[in-house]
């Protein structure tokens, strides 16, 4: 069990660090990153949840997870609100404070750690917490980063955001009919081929890299370096507050140490690459983005989840 620990080497920085050399030395464009970005969701996080939700264990509490994606995005929010984003003078980093607080990685590297501490089944119960994050990235974090631009043009006291079809209805969404479909085929008791437990076990080490190649790709430490003092405030934000204000109802809600751990987990996810997306499409500040993701994702992967498995692996459990 300790040698899957390796992973957070081979999947998570070794893709990382190739993605910002391939950059650095003009070797991959724009244009195939973006390519690859696009396949890891229409294929890969479609087919994998496809294959987990088949296998995943039933039960009232379990479909209850998703509120959890809710929860997970409101009370960041709240908590760098009253705590945190009063301390920026300046407007657009409080915006992009907002986004980086609220924004979780939770679905591809919170996947994947969830994955190596309890395989498949832990993959599933994941990706329930995260299904409804896409839903809060469009109706909440896009017109809170426009509020925060229009405040900063100081042209109206509100952000108005036109709705339309396409922002619901894009690959993005693909992931969820793989949901839907593997917890068709587990409803209907339809058994699984064990050739495709042995795929699923090669497709995730595959997404991993096709998820974090594009966000190594898109590093940029030269202009993220003045902003990482600045974004200290999300460490305890991110890796302590918010982990303990959902300890408590995960441990009424839930009597089982998985599921309980792994909302711990996804609690404890570093920002994630969406804050930077937000920020960029907004005009907040971009590089506050950047360095939010760069210092709680190396935090994250080269000490919090190390402690956490080495806690769970060895008998471990709230």
């Amino acid at each position: 069990m300790e040698l899957r620990l390796l992973f957070v080497f081979t999947d998570m920085i070794l893709p990382l660090a190739l993605g910002y050399f391939l950059h650095r030395k003009g070797i991959l464009s724009d244009a195939a990153n973006n390519l690859i970005i696009k396949a890891n969701i229409i294929f890969f996080i479609t087919l994998l949840a496809l294959l987990s939700f088949w296998i995943l264990p039933l039960s009232p509490g379990i479909l209850i997870l998703p509120t959890f994606g809710i929860i997970l995005t409101i009370i960041p929010a709240l908590l760098a609100k009253i705590f945190f984003v009063r301390s920026y003078s300046d407007v657009l980093d409080q915006g992009s404070y907002m986004m980086s607080a609220m924004l979780a990685n939770i679905g591809t590297l919170g996947g994947l750690c969830a994955f190596i501490l309890y395989d498949e089944v832990g993959y599933a119960v994941i990706q329930l917490v995260a299904m409804l994050q896409n839903m809060m990235f469009i109706l909440i974090c896009l017109p809170l980063a426009k509020y925060y631009r229009a405040k900063a043009d100081l042209t109206s006291a509100e952000a108005h955001v036109k709705f339309s079809r396409d922002m619901f209805l894009t690959w993005n969404q693909l992931g969820v009919v793989g949901m839907i479909t593997g917890l068709a085929l587990n409803f209907m008791h339809v058994p699984r081929p064990e050739s495709l437990g042995t795929i699923f076990q090669i497709l995730i080490h595959v997404s991993a890299w096709f998820a974090l190649l594009p966000v190594g790709y898109l590093m940029n430490f030269k202009n993220a370096k003045p902003w990482y003092r600045k974004t200290l405030s999300l460490v305890p934000l991110h890796f302590i507050l918010l982990p303990l204000a959902i300890y408590f109802p995960a441990r009424i809600l839930f009597s089982e140490p998985m599921v309980i751990n792994i909302l711990l987990l996804a609690a404890a996810a570093p920002s994630a690459i969406n804050a930077v997306l937000a920020a960029r499409i907004n005009r907040l500040n971009v590089d506050f983005t950047i360095a939010s993701f760069l210092m709680t994702t190396t935090i994250f992967l080269l000490v919090l989840f190390p402690l956490f498995f080495l806690y769970v692996t060895h008998g471990g459990g709230f």
